[in-house]
């Protein structure tokens, strides 16, 4: 739902800010336009990452398909920086020169104005379920978008950022080419704007790689689960546990553990299996992979909540 409003809101905006730069001629609504229509199909790009990561594990990908999320949302943050960002400077460099004025600037004003009403409402959404999901973990707001394994929350978030303050930046840029009768400011808001959607899009692109190469679980996360695992009358003991991201909110756990009592082999192979069970039935967990302790094994220690 976030993504479809977000989307939703990008083609709307960047209709409006394309025919205002067309009655404009303001090299700042070129670059906003360039950026609202970027977005907007970056928002595909979401939608396709949410569906296909969706997909149930299968024998072929036997943990799931969740990384497939990250690909899209990679390919999504590549549109940013290709589309939005060099577009726009480029653009602005090439009408640094111009020294014509912005016509009908109450257009511009007017059509920045009613996008930036439609940007924060989305953004607004995305804000709203970052601090509660934030709450929920125990960290700050811009610590959880940038730690989530949620990317289509991330890249909506940063995305909706950008697009206020890229707004901002274009209305002061026309602002001040009226004031000075200096073009080039208006290529200067281009620009900005450029450099803007450029380092959102590294921040997207080098998250979205750390989960596809295989990021960790923030200590918080690993002191959760391995309190978990404890709290299970089966496990005394936990020697072992990795976490792993397949997929967003989705986790791959292989731990070591001791259970409780002296059982014989088959005994324990069931109890193993059915603690495994139990693990997987809750809606984070792709696959969890348990195996014994040996008993000279020190114990892990994980910090209270």
């Amino acid at each position: 739902m976030t993504v479809l409003l977000a989307f939703l809101a990008n083609v709307l905006v960047a209709i409006a800010k394309t025919v205002a730069a067309v009655i404009t001629s303001s090299a700042s609504m070129v670059a906003e336009a360039a950026h609202s229509w970027a977005d907007a199909g970056n928002e595909v790009f979401l939608l396709i990452a949410d569906r296909r990561g969706a997909k149930t594990k299968d024998a072929r990908h036997p943990l799931g398909y969740g990384r497939n999320a990250f690909v899209w949302s990679l390919i999504a943050a590549f549109g940013i920086f290709t589309a939005g960002s060099i577009v726009s400077i480029m653009h602005g460099i090439q009408e640094l020169s111009d020294t014509g004025p912005v016509e009908s600037p109450v257009v511009a004003y007017v059509v920045l104005g009613i996008a930036f009403v439609l940007e924060g409402a989305s953004f607004t959404q995305a804000m709203v379920k970052s601090r509660r999901l934030a709450r929920q973990g125990g960290t700050s707001t811009w610590d959880f978008v940038l730690d989530t394994s949620d990317t289509t929350l991330r890249a909506v978030f940063f995305e909706d950022s950008a697009a206020l303050i890229g707004l901002v930046l274009a209305g002061g840029s026309i602002l001040l080419h009226q004031m000075t009768g200096v073009a080039a400011w208006d290529a200067i808001g281009s620009i900005l704007v450029g450099i803007l959607l450029g380092v959102v899009a590294v921040i997207l692109i080098g998250r979205n790689i750390a989960f596809l190469v295989g990021a960790t679980a923030a200590p918080k996360l690993r002191a959760r689960v391995g309190r978990a695992l404890l709290g299970l009358d089966q496990i005394e003991r936990v020697t072992y546990l990795h976490i792993e991201y397949v997929g967003p909110n989705r986790l791959f756990i292989v731990a070591e553990v001791d259970l409780a009592g002296d059982a014989r082999e088959h005994d324990v192979a069931r109890r193993l299996r059915d603690v495994e069970q139990r693990i997987e039935a809750h809606e984070a967990v792709e696959t969890v992979v348990l195996s014994l302790s040996v008993d000279d094994e020190p114990s892990l220690e994980f910090a209270p909540a």
